[in-house]
């Protein structure tokens, strides 16, 4: 079951983020890729710091806050 909310997680994470940076979503598949590597990045970046948020929403949060990060990667490396 825990598998599953990864799953859910990812594409809310993604979905939010897209709608943060792009202003649109960016469709099932690539929302699921975009939330689930972003939670990758934020649950990475939050280690660095020794700061951890516990629950659904702390796993949203954080999975959102990676996301935006690596959707403002990708910008940056698609302008030049």
């Amino acid at each position: 079951m825990s598998f599953l909310w990864y799953l859910i997680i990812g594409i809310a994470a993604g979905f939010i983020a897209a709608k943060i940076m792009k202003g649109k979503g960016l469709g099932l598949i690539l929302n699921l890729i975009v939330g689930v590597v972003g939670s990758v990045i934020g649950g990475w970046m939050f280690s660095l710091f020794n700061f951890s948020w516990g629950g659904l929403a702390g796993n949203l949060a954080v999975a959102t806050v990676g996301a935006i990060i690596l959707l403002w990667l990708i910008s940056l490396f698609k302008k030049g």
